[in-house]
């Protein structure tokens, strides 16, 4: 009988996955905030908890639906200041190939002004989950409708390779897309390096051979028969009452 991998309490990964010793925390100027879906925590390849355990100032809440933005984060907050990674697609014709990131309207319109509001917005949610997952937390959050809406088209693929099936070509992590957000706005590519490099080590590490669980020995009371005592039959059994 094999003994169950363990897990690292802190990045919440199997014990030979650890990505720890590659995590250094980022002291973020825009706030993060990770929408997990249930489901997705149990997801070997997640990259949530990275996200949460390399920027200081972020939060991953799990779970369907909650209430507010104001609710997950226990303060007051203007949704004009706040965008959220949109599931849909700009429409084309008014978005130019160098845009890599677009803010747009209801209808997937690029809006004017759109630098300007990326440079205004105080915190960036991510919806961590399959694309159905994710479209679920999106339609059970109506609050989410108040914030400014982003759409990524990225120069680059998802270091998920062949490790995790994506529904589109430009899709990518949770933690690639808040990475990517994050050195846009501030204009430091170095960002998206730095927070790449637990997630390249899981993925090294998922490529090598898992190793070996120990075996659970069997107790030595098993394994070697013991002597019995002679059984004094009179103090033993105890006596009938007279």
């Amino acid at each position: 009988m094999s003994a169950p991998a363990p897990f690292c309490a802190t990045c919440h990964k199997p014990s030979h996955l650890c990505i720890c010793e590659a995590v250094e925390v980022l002291d973020n100027k825009v706030f993060v905030v990770v929408l997990q879906h249930p489901q997705e925590k149990r997801e070997t390849l997640s990259t949530a908890q990275l996200v949460k355990l390399q920027l200081k100032n972020s939060v991953i809440r799990i779970g369907l639906s909650w209430p507010s933005l104001k609710r997950i984060l226990g303060r007051e907050v203007d949704y004009k200041k706040w965008g959220v990674l949109y599931l849909g697609t700009a429409k084309q014709g008014e978005q130019t190939p160098d845009d890599e990131i677009a803010v747009v309207d209801r209808n997937g319109k690029p809006v004017h002004g759109g630098d300007a509001i990326l440079a205004n917005l105080e915190g960036i949610i991510l919806l961590d989950g399959t694309w159905s997952q994710a479209k679920a937390l999106w339609w059970r959050n109506p609050w989410l409708l108040k914030c400014q809406r982003l759409i990524l088209h990225p120069h680059f693929r998802s270091l998920y390779g062949e490790a995790r099936r994506e529904p589109r070509k430009e899709s990518v992590s949770t933690l690639e897309a808040g990475a990517f957000v994050l050195a846009y706005m501030d204009d430091e590519p170095e960002v998206f390096h730095h927070l790449m490099r637990p997630f390249q080590l899981l993925l090294k590490k998922m490529r090598q051979p898992r190793p070996r669980p120990p075996r659970v020995q069997a107790a030595e009371s098993a394994a070697e028969p013991v002597a019995e005592a002679p059984v004094d039959t009179v103090s033993a059994v105890e006596k009938a009452p007279d």
